[in-house]
């Protein structure tokens, strides 16, 4: 059915629309108040929440750990999106484009910030030598997958979910719009893993951490809601490569950190290892 079409005005105003997450965004950037962002123990001090982009910096710390990288201890400090941490003084001085996930490295002098989630992940993977290969081609590989997902997944995210999940009503042509566009990309995915376990070849990398939380979360059904509108079992190479993902321990316990809704263990907060294994034991699901 068409939709009462829409004019735009000569010059935009901006009006929040009352919805759960308008005070997410503003047209303006800088911070709203002062507040200073606690430092925990850890050289590595991660502030974020368990959005498919949060829980990639958590999921790579934990595999970092479970590979034995001591160095690569973490404290996990809640951002509360909704609440408007993010436009804190303290987190606009780590990303001043108010996103989370935001990161400091405090083993170096002066301690390093470090923004944007692809970001984040390759810094750590260099930082550490892991998870990226080291063979040029397949470096080249990695990264161009990483950066894929870095530019793919706002249609996925901002796109396909805004207006399927978060839009104060249905709007068909954007759904339908970025609906086609997501299965275009899932089946970019299942192609390109229909010979290879992994994105970047036979080796697990930075590429699938980033690429898994979006559509791995997608095709497993946690995104949305929307498996089945999109017919996600179309897809069984990246079903395959996405349930072998999520059967990693590491992965097992980097989702959960600063997760407070939805399904499963949650986390606030994370300051120790024993604060995961808690948090994991206490879950009866």
């Amino acid at each position: 059915m068409p939709q009462e079409e829409y004019t735009p005005p000569k010059i935009w105003q901006w009006q929040q629309d009352g919805s759960r997450w308008s005070k997410t965004n503003r047209p303006v950037a800088g911070p709203t108040h002062e507040h200073a962002l606690p430092i925990g123990k850890h050289p590595i001090q991660l502030y974020s929440l368990a959005t498919p982009n949060g829980q990639k910096a958590a999921i790579m710390l934990e595999e970092l750990l479970a590979m034995g990288f001591e160095g690569a201890q973490y404290d996990a400090h809640l951002i509360r999106i909704g609440e408007g941490d993010q436009f804190s003084s303290g987190f606009v001085d780590v990303n001043p484009n108010s996103k989370i996930p935001a990161l400091m490295d405090h083993s170096v002098a002066p301690a390093q910030r470090v923004f944007e989630s692809g970001s984040i992940l390759l810094y750590l993977a260099e930082k550490f030598g892991a998870l990226i290969p080291q063979a040029p081609a397949h470096r080249a590989e990695c990264l161009s997958w990483l950066f894929w997902q870095v530019g793919s997944a706002p249609f996925l995210g901002g796109g396909f979910g805004h207006f399927y999940s978060y839009a104060p009503y249905k709007m068909e042509y954007p759904i339908n719009r970025y609906a086609m566009e997501t299965k275009r990309q899932l089946d970019v995915l299942d192609k390109h893993l229909s010979a290879r376990s992994y994105l970047a070849g036979d080796e697990y990398s930075i590429a699938d951490i980033a690429t898994w939380t979006w559509y791995g979360g997608m095709v497993l059904g946690k995104l949305y809601d929307a498996a089945q509108f999109l017919q996600v079992q179309e897809y069984g190479h990246v079903l395959r490569w996405a349930t072998e993902i999520a059967a990693r321990p590491a992965v097992k316990r980097g989702i959960i950190v600063n997760k407070t809704s939805g399904d499963g263990p949650k986390l606030e907060e994370r300051h120790s290892a024993a604060d995961i294994d808690d948090a994991l034991k206490a879950y009866v699901g």
